[in-house]
C-alpha cells in the first residue's frame, strides 16, 4: 500500500503547487538500503514458489528486512513524517516477528475484496510473506484486516500499521515537495529604489 501512498502524496503535493526538486535533492543517510530491501523482497515474491531454497528462509528474511528497513528509517528520522513512517512500520514489524514472519490476514475480510482464490492460498500458506488470521495469531488486531474496495482503485487487505506509514509517507513527501515553495516564501522581498 506505500505506493498508492507515495502516488496519492505526490499527486496532493503538486496540486499544492510544489515541485520535485526536494526530492531530487534528498540526502538520506544509508540511502542505498532501500533500494537493496526492495529488490530482496521482489525476488522472494517472484521466486520462493518455485525455489523451495527461498521458501524456507522467506520468513527469517522478511523478519531480517524489517530490522534493517526499521534501522534505515531510524537514522533518517530528523525529516518530517519519518518517525509516524516508523512507528508504522515498527506495527508492522511487530505482528509479523511475533507470528513467525508472516503477515497474519483477516479471511473475512480478503473474503469481502479480493475473494475465495485468495483466501484458499492464504490457507495453504502460499501467498508471499502472508499468513491467515487464527485463533493462534498473535496481536491479530495489528494484522492486516481492513479491507480497501471500490472506489478505491486497487482492492486489498491493508493493516493499521501501513495506515500510520502512509501518514508518515505523505507528510514526507508534502515536505520535500513543498521545501522550496516555504524557503521563498519566508525571503524578504527587497525593493528597488
Amino acid at each position: 500500500m506505500v505506493y498508492d501512498g507515495i502516488i496519492l502524496s505526490i499527486l496532493i503535493g503538486l496540486f499544492r503547487g510544489g515541485n520535485f526538486k526536494g526530492i531530487a535533492t534528498l540526502k538520506l543517510k544509508g540511502g542505498w538500503i532501500f533500494p537493496v530491501l526492495l529488490l530482496v523482497q521482489w525476488i522472494f515474491f517472484l521466486l520462493q514458489d518455485r525455489i523451495a531454497f527461498l521458501a524456507n528462509i522467506s520468513n527469517v528474511t522478511f523478519i531480517i528486512v524489517y530490522i534493517v528497513g526499521l534501522t534505515f528509517i531510524w537514522l533518517n528520522r530528523h525529516y518530517p513524517g519519518m518517525k509516524t513512517i516508523f512507528a508504522g512500520v515498527l506495527l508492522n514489524f511487530i505482528v509479523i516477528a511475533l507470528n513467525g514472519g508472516r503477515m497474519p490476514v483477516s479471511l473475512e475480510a480478503t473474503q469481502a475484496v479480493l475473494g475465495q482464490e485468495y483466501v484458499e492460498l492464504l490457507k495453504t500458506g502460499l501467498y508471499g510473506k502472508h499468513t491467515a488470521i487464527t485463533a493462534d495469531t498473535i496481536f491479530p488486531f495489528l494484522g492486516d484486516i481492513i479491507p480497501l474496495a471500490p472506489p478505491y482503485p486497487r482492492a486489498k487487505v491493508i493493516s493499521i500499521g501501513d495506515v500510520v506509514m502512509n501518514i508518515g509517507v505523505f507528510l514526507f513527501i508534502q515536505y520535500l515537495m513543498m521545501k522550496e515553495k516555504q524557503t521563498n516564501a519566508s525571503q524578504p522581498i527587497h525593493e528597488g529604489r
